[in-house]
């Protein structure tokens, strides 16, 4: 049986740290502030697949209160809650991620990003982007946002 599961996750930008967004290293370009490396569009692909899959969240699985995830790349979050995911029973059928934010130009490595998450996944991961034409806090380059929808396959129950 198919199940769908959306999310959302948006950090502030600092030039007290490096982006990594998608997957990628976008040098010469602020950074996200997170307990792990902030990745906004890898923890949004992580809570769909939660969400879908009805195993918790994020805060759950990797809280600021786990140590061991501290700095911890998006990608290797994406893993971690793929293989939860599986665990579980469930089988990963995609991934949809929209990052919204003015900067970086994420079209330009849009495939890129597509390529490590979905290898992070083991399941397609599409990243597409938009900005907000400056509104709000995204569009005062404050911070950036995504939202990722995920369809996983429930086991089946028999029933």
């Amino acid at each position: 049986m198919p199940r769908v599961g959306i999310a959302a996750d948006a950090h502030a930008l600092s030039s007290d740290c490096e982006l990594y967004l998608a997957g990628l290293h976008w040098p010469g370009e602020r950074g996200l502030v997170g307990h792990s490396d902030g990745d906004v569009a890898a923890h949004a692909c992580c809570d769909a697949l939660f969400s879908a899959s009805g195993l918790g969240d994020l805060g759950r699985h990797f809280g600021t209160d786990r140590e061991e995830w501290r700095d911890a790349s998006g990608v290797k979050l994406l893993s971690a809650t793929a293989q939860i995911v599986r665990d579980g029973g469930f089988r990963i059928g995609n991934v949809a991620v929209q990052i919204i934010g003015e900067r970086p130009r994420v079209g330009t490595r849009a495939d890129e990003a597509s390529k490590v998450l979905s290898e992070a996944c083991g399941a397609s991961v599409l990243v597409t982007a938009t900005s907000t034409d400056r509104l709000g806090f995204m569009g005062r380059s404050e911070g950036i946002a995504a939202v990722a929808t995920a369809l996983v396959f429930a086991p089946d129950t028999g029933q």
